[in-house]
């Protein structure tokens, strides 16, 4: 056919709920030349976004250009130990154009250049009749030019079992880095003037054979008046240990820094965030650390020929504290450990995974329950 996907979807969650629908082609004006757009409308505001764009769809092609713009208006949540202590209003909008180029792919590397144009904008508010944080986000205008470097080297091994099951996945193994610098000026609207910057790297390894350790590193932030501000600096290690064809364990460590965030920038950790066994967003501040420990079983059942199942026992480990937006029990490290199920559907594009997961946290405080029950899709295992 056509290959134009149209959705409408009912979203619900513990933040906000509302409806979404979206509508895209991504060979809407020739080949690979794309056109996309989404509108969402929830019980605390809208968003959109819309998109034209040719991208780097291969390691060998030559050029790429794209247009996008968004605008979202939502009531941000905080959280201190698992509670909602205050809310705010946060209207955004974003916009970017660029061009890019590079000579393909020569001898085992591609190398990418773009120029563009981007606009942020950010605003917040207190609400009429709601707990306000004790110090809301500055409001910031930021709009400039910008200059994008992209390196990537070749190397890709495909593999079955790992994040998915019994699908056909591939690990990019070789070396990638991205990084940006753009400046936003006073004179095309910016609040001030000031530098933004970006980047990230990224490579594979194979410690011995069918071994798999990919590691990943990324640093973004703003500088002016001779000080970074909103600078994140974050890395993770994810280890993959295959035992038999339907048997791995699983291994991954994170962690990550802020400096000079105000609360939209703060690290949260608990539930959806990482730690399983303890309410969502249980601890908050400017440094992060987690780590996971899996036990994961593919199993050969291929129900009506829809799902794919699989399971996992796991362990989590970790603790977000330190800095000015530190909130909820910061002092000590947590624990849990548990058990889960694993459903793909086999007859999605997408190979979504339905995680269902009974979690024990194993130094629980008062008010805490016993056990944490959560069920939620994720694109890998």
């Amino acid at each position: 056919g056509t290959g134009i996907s149209v959705g409408l979807a009912r979203v619900s969650n513990v933040d906000r709920s509302g409806t979404e629908f979206a509508v895209s082609s991504r060979h809407a004006f020739g080949a690979w030349t794309g056109l996309s757009y989404s509108i969402a409308d929830f019980d605390d505001g809208r968003s959109q976004s819309l998109s034209v764009a040719r991208p780097f769809f291969a390691l060998d092609t030559r050029w790429a250009a794209g247009l996008s713009v968004s605008e979202a208006d939502r009531i941000e949540p905080v959280y201190a130990a698992g509670n909602k202590i205050a809310e705010y209003r946060a209207r955004q909008q974003g916009g970017e154009l660029f061009g890019g180029w590079s000579r393909g792919l020569v001898d085992g590397w591609t190398r990418r250049y773009s120029v563009g144009l981007s606009h942020q904008s950010n605003a917040y508010s207190a609400l009429a009749g709601q707990p306000a944080p004790a110090q809301l986000p500055v409001d910031l205008t930021l709009t400039g030019p910008f200059l994008r470097y992209e390196l990537i080297e070749d190397a890709v091994q495909k593999l079955k079992n790992r994040d998915q099951i019994e699908r056909a996945e591939f690990f990019s193994m070789g070396f990638q880095t991205q990084l940006q610098l753009g400046r936003a000026l006073s004179t095309l609207g910016s609040t001030r003037d000031m530098w933004l910057y970006s980047g990230s790297l990224s490579k594979g390894f194979e410690p011995r054979r069918d071994h798999i350790l990919l590691a990943s590193a990324s640093l973004s932030g703003r500088y002016a008046d001779r000080r970074s501000e909103q600078q994140l600096l974050s890395g993770s290690a994810r280890y993959y240990v295959p035992q038999s064809r339907r048997a791995l364990f699983f291994a991954s460590v994170s962690g990550a820094a802020a400096s000079h965030a105000d609360i939209s920038g703060a690290l949260e950790l608990g539930g959806e965030n990482g730690l399983r066994g303890y309410p969502l967003r249980y601890q908050r501040g400017d440094r992060r650390a987690l780590l996971t420990l899996e036990q994961r079983v593919y199993s050969d059942w291929y129900p009506w020929r829809l799902f794919r199942v699989g399971g996992a026992v796991f362990y989590d480990v970790g603790r977000a504290w330190s800095g000015p937006n530190q909130a909820g029990p910061t002092d000590r490290w947590l624990a849990d450990a548990g058990f889960g199920l694993r459903l793909l559907s086999a007859r999605s594009a997408f190979g979504n995974v339905l995680h269902a997961d009974i979690a024990f946290p194993l130094n629980r405080a008062e008010g805490i329950k016993a056990v944490q029950f959560t069920v939620k899709s994720k694109v890998s295992f």
